[in-house]
This record gives structure tokens, sequence and C-alpha cells, in this order.
């Protein structure tokens, strides 16, 4: 007979952010699949086994917890954020896709969690209130090339990016060009919001404008979301700024 299993988010790291739905999945299930520092995150019972394994082991990772899931085990698939945003629900669904034919009967569940882009937009204000998208930085799984051209196209569409993956040791360069690109298409006046680990305790929010982004203040706890022509900043005295994206397009009219 086949098991259940669940793909969760633990939310960008506070366990605030956790869902209950999430919350209820994990007390279920008996066996854990994940990264280090999310599997980190959950405080497991004796009973329920950890099962650890590096960042950039996804396919054989989810191949793992599918072949335990079809044994009739309850196994628990942990990514950070939401497991359908960049993260683990992709990989589980491609490793069904292409594998064998048991792995289609096991009771998959997937259940949604913050995004760091969200938890990132709370701090601020509302920068995401108006069209927007997300894009990861990362050309592990895609070419340099099409970051760049989508870079570049959906600036010219107006619409708010959310930058996941901005930066890491192997890829130092990436986001600086980025902001090049960008500057090359948007006003230099754009807010550009660094959000480091929302809601965690080393939490780091800053706001630059674009023609002053500075790609060494993020690492790959950030998330990186430069605004669109429309995007405002409230100054508040003694209160923090708000940033925020109208709801309503104003385009050529402002």
């Amino acid at each position: 007979m086949s098991g259940t299993l669940y793909v969760v988010g633990t939310g960008p790291g506070s366990a605030a952010q956790m869902t209950p739905e999430t919350a209820e999945a994990v007390s279920q299930a008996q066996e854990f699949f994940g990264y280090f520092p999310y599997l980190d995150r959950l405080n497991l019972r004796p009973d329920q086994l950890r099962i650890a394994s590096d960042n950039r082991e996804e396919l054989d990772r989810a191949q793992a917890a599918l072949t335990r899931a079809a044994a009739g085990a309850r196994v628990c698939m942990v990514s950070g954020g939401d497991p359908g945003v960049f993260a683990m629900a992709a990989a589980v669904c491609e490793a069904i896709d292409k594998g064998p034919a048991e792995w289609k009967s096991v009771d998959l569940v997937v259940t949604p969690g913050v995004t760091a882009m969200l938890a990132v937009a709370a701090r601020i204000g509302a920068p995401l209130g108006h069209d927007f998208c997300a894009i990861s930085l990362s050309d592990n799984l895609k070419p340099w090339e099409v970051i760049t051209k989508r870079l570049k196209l959906v600036a010219e569409a107006g619409l708010v990016i959310a930058l996941y993956n901005p930066i890491s040791k192997a890829r130092p360069w990436q986001l600086g060009e980025a902001f090049e690109i960008l500057r090359g298409v948007l006003p230099a006046s754009v807010p550009v919001i660094f959000g480091r680990a929302a809601g965690r305790p080393d939490e780091r929010i800053a706001v630059m404008p674009l023609g002053e982004a500075d790609a060494s203040c993020a690492d790959m706890a950030t998330c990186v979301i430069i605004g669109s022509p429309e995007t405002r900043i409230v100054a508040r005295e003694g209160k923090p700024d708000l940033v925020y994206t109208p709801r309503f397009y104003a385009g050529d009219s402002q």
C-alpha cells in the first residue's frame, strides 16, 4: 500500500511564519527529507526520522522520499519558504513524471507556505501591490542569457521584480550585472529593497534607489525587490519609510 508524501515549506525562518496546515503535516509524518538548515527549523519528536542532504541534491532527495512513500511510509519533504516557489514541490513533481509507475500512486500533499518575497514585502509596506514577478538569479538550471532577457522584458513591462538567489560565492557578479541591465530600462529613482532573513533574529531590511543599489548588500539569505516606475516611498516622521506600489495603474499620466 502506498503511503503519503507531504511537501511543506517552513516559511522564511520564524516559527510564527509556518502555517498551521504545515505544522499538522509535520506532526503526521514519520520520515523527513530536506536540506540541513530547513530540517533544523523543525522540532522533531524522537520517533521521527531525519534524513538531511545538501542543497544541490534536490532530484535525488525527491526520488528517495518517493521511494519511501511508495513503500507505505508517511514522508515529509521540507523546503524553506513556500515549497512551490523555487523549491522542492517542482522537483517532486518532476520525479513523479519521470519515475516508476508506483510513484504516481503516492498520496501527494503540498501545503502552501510563506515565501521570502511576501515576508520582505510585509516588513516594508506593499511593494507587491500591483503586478509583479519572481526571478531566480541562479543559473544552475537555466542559462544566464535567459535570465538577463527576462529581466529586461519584465522591466520594460513595468512589473515589480522579486529576485531570489541573488548572489553566492560562486556567482558574486550576477546581481551587479542584473542591476546594470535594469538601470538601462528603469529610472534611477526606482526603490530597491534588500530583505535579509525576514522574520528571523538576524533580519536586515534596507531600501535604496536603483541608481545607488549595491550588490554587496545581498547574500543568499536576501530577497531583493526592485520596484516599478510607479512604486512609491512614504516618509514617516519617527517611523520607518513605507514602500508601496499603487493598485491602480497611472502609466504616462503620472
